[in-house]
């Protein structure tokens, strides 16, 4: 991918959010602050149902497979900091999905809610437009409805829900499809 920044983008009315926020092509050097913020998810919340954090040798693996054409990590930059990061890796591996792509987004949680989300997710579907992707999915733990909403706000639609098919911290989970039809 083309070096190409989305931002800088200010948002002064809201407190938590910071002056300024630059979205980019996730390098190497982001990967322990990537790592941080998903491990953080790990322990503490259930946007992800990984249940053991990841090694810095498992992100550095991780970041060196998104090779696939439409696939891209980047990362949200605000002060010399990434507060956030998001990616499109491809839905399935079958030849016939081969337009699809399914993104993730996590934000550092003293920053949520602000903005820096939104950032992420415009960004990614734009690098997907440009790919040439015809859809991008999400998976979304049911309880997370800022995620939902955001996705919704962006244009995607719930497909549907399964029902208590993850566990973590001694309790079921639930999943909340979306897609969103780029053509």
């Amino acid at each position: 991918m083309k070096a190409r920044v989305y931002g800088p983008h200010r948002q002064c009315d809201t407190p938590a959010m910071p002056p300024e926020v630059i979205v980019r092509p996730a390098t190497e050097a982001d990967l322990p602050a990537i790592n941080a913020i998903y491990n953080r998810e790990i322990l503490e919340g259930v946007a992800t149902w990984d249940t053991e954090p990841w090694t810095a040798e498992a992100r550095l693996d991780w970041f060196r497979s998104h090779t696939h054409p439409g696939e891209v990590i980047l990362a949200a930059e605000a002060g010399g900091e990434v507060v956030g990061f998001g990616y499109l890796s491809l839905y399935r591996v079958r030849l016939g999905y081969r337009f699809t792509r399914e993104d993730t987004v996590y934000v550092r949680p003293d920053i949520q809610r602000a903005g820096v989300g939104r950032l992420l997710l415009a960004a990614l579907l734009d690098e997907a437009r440009r790919a040439g992707m015809h859809a991008v999915v999400a998976r979304i733990e049911a309880s997370n409805v800022g995620s939902i909403a955001l996705h919704r706000s962006l244009g995607f639609e719930v497909l549907g829900e399964e029902r208590e098919t993850g566990r973590k911290f001694d309790r079921w989970l639930s999943l909340v499809q979306m897609q969103i039809v780029l053509d």
